[in-house]
């Protein structure tokens, strides 16, 4: 009797199955949003499942070590592994095509440069801090030297979660980095020790007037409430969608988020594309020494790079006026953690290095680079691409993604959707409860000690003693063969300024001088 008991149950729960089959067949063939679904009803769901885990499966299954974009296998488990302090080296030789168009070739020294007893690598191996202080050229009230060449570059609050955020800034704390806000405003997860750099863009997010224009009494009073602002960031472009504004839809607006933003909760809020405080290149130089003047801080610009005329014409007034930005960041058209339409992400605004490239040249011309902190920020958080940077004429990198990465981010490329599994881009806090924070906060500072480590290792093998002292003879990048690749001076055709620079001792020494720490 239980084998017949067991037979009608298994056949009643078929017969329920059949049921809502046959229910949402019938709903297939009667709908007419998709066709598949319409012409193969129940079947046609499978196509768009495998369609909805195809990223998935590719990266996991199908690509190899070496094909995924926008960060391969190899570059995100060099990361992951920096970050957790495990092993990071690779056995076997490389599995990179070093023959591959814009290869990157360090010119190491016969002899590489010797690290001293005493020497401060010799006591701390990660011991990177900027060359160049912000602000010294115009004789800011509270100049800047960041103590670290690698530091976290612009995303907000609202794109990135509260514990995102807070891990983030505890981290760069531990490895005396700085954290740039991006442009949602400055939030009480940016308050956990960390230098900051406040970033604004063009709805002016926590310094903002009620009919949303800039207000410098609320910039003051930001600057002078929160010490640990170092620096002023004014969003010119981003690499993702240069030229285009945003919409933060009201739906997500919680009320932490109005109340950092200083916008209404519940209402649609516009960022538009273009700046309301200036709208030419003379009053975006005035808006800066404004801002200067009244924080004390130094103030610097962020864009992607496309047309030049404009850039030209701000450089001229610098060397007219003596005045102008103490940094500027130059972002990679190749986008990064902000959402943009394909049009944009793939073609608007050019490449980080052919961008940066155009822009250091030009300014090269007026004979200002010395004046101005470069700072990149364009998939440069990897020590190769980071002397390649350094010797095209930056100062300091910034970095997103791989930041991200270090606190747990797997590049499932759902940051807008609010559904983002590890917590990192999302506002959901079931989602957000899997991070731990003091965890995450040591394996960002463990990856920019890493970072630093294993760059200064690279600039000593060229045979200097710190990054500024690249050249643009120390890089050559492959166009075809040797007898074609370019060393970079030939390749983007100019030359790097020298930077002024003795020993890492004098840095160290001068590190605290200036106001230029957190610890003054």
């Amino acid at each position: 009797m239980e084998v017949i008991g067991d037979f009608l149950s298994n056949i009643a729960w078929w017969g329920w199955i059949l049921i809502v089959l046959g229910i949402i067949a019938i709903r297939d063939i009667f709908q007419r949003k998709h066709t598949i679904s319409h012409n193969f009803p129940i079947i046609g769901h499978i196509r768009y499942i495998l369609e909805s885990i195809g990223p998935e499966l590719r990266q996991y299954l199908v690509a190899n070590n070496r094909e995924e974009l926008p960060f391969n296998r190899i570059e995100r488990g060099w990361i992951y592994a920096s970050a957790k302090k495990e092993n990071n080296y690779e056995g076997f030789g490389t599995d990179r095509d070093i023959y591959a168009h814009q290869h990157i070739f360090v010119n190491n020294a016969m002899m590489p440069f010797k690290v001293a007893e005493g020497h401060p690598n010799d006591i701390d191996k990660t011991f990177l801090p900027c060359a160049k202080i912000m602000g010294a050229y115009n004789k800011r009230k509270r100049p800047y030297r960041p103590a670290s060449i690698i530091n976290v570059s612009a995303m907000s609050f609202g794109s990135l979660s509260a514990k995102a955020v807070e891990s983030l800034n505890k981290g760069v704390d531990i490895a005396d980095a700085y954290h740039n806000t991006g442009e949602g405003g400055l939030s009480p997860h940016h308050s956990h020790g960390g230098d900051v750099v406040f970033h604004f863009g063009t709805g002016y997010f926590g310094v903002r007037n009620p009919d949303g224009t800039f207000s410098m009494e609320k910039m003051v009073q930001l600057v002078k409430d929160n010490p640990f602002v170092r620096a002023i960031e004014v969003k010119l472009s981003q690499g993702a969608k240069p030229g285009k504004g945003g919409v933060l839809p009201g739906k997500k607006i919680t009320p932490e988020i109005a109340a950092i933003r200083g916008v209404e909760i519940g209402k649609d809020v516009l960022s538009p594309p273009n700046h309301s405080a200036f709208s030419t290149v003379p009053e975006l130089l005035q808006f800066v020494e404004d801002i200067a003047e009244a924080t004390g801080l130094p103030v610097g610009i962020k864009a992607a790079i496309g047309k030049l005329d404009q850039w030209e014409e701000l450089a001229k007034l610098m060397k007219e006026t003596g005045k102008g930005p103490d940094f500027i960041t130059v972002d990679g058209g190749e986008g990064g953690t902000g959402a943009a339409p394909p049009s944009f992400a793939d073609h608007v605004s050019l490449p980080w290095v052919y961008g940066f490239a155009d822009l250091y040249k030009l300014f090269k011309n007026y004979d200002l680079t010395e004046r101005i902190v470069f700072v990149g920020s364009g998939k440069l958080g990897f020590p190769a691409k980071a002397a390649m940077a350094f010797a095209m004429g930056v100062d300091c990198i910034n970095v997103a993604r791989e930041a991200m990465m270090s606190i747990g981010c797997i590049q499932a490329q759902i940051c807008h959707t609010n559904r983002c599994p590890t917590g990192i881009a999302t506002q959901s806090k079931w989602l957000q409860n899997g991070i731990n924070i003091p965890l995450k906060s040591e394996r960002l500072a463990q990856y920019f000690k890493t970072f630093k480590k294993e760059f200064i290792e690279i600039t000593h093998a060229a045979g200097h003693e710190h990054p500024c002292q690249f050249d643009m003879q120390d890089i050559e990048v492959n166009v075809d063969d040797h007898n074609l690749s370019k060393e970079l001076s030939r390749t983007y055709m100019y030359n790097k300024t020298k930077v002024p620079f003795t020993n890492m001792q004098d840095l160290k020494d001068c590190i605290y001088l200036g106001g230029t720490s957190k610890t003054t």
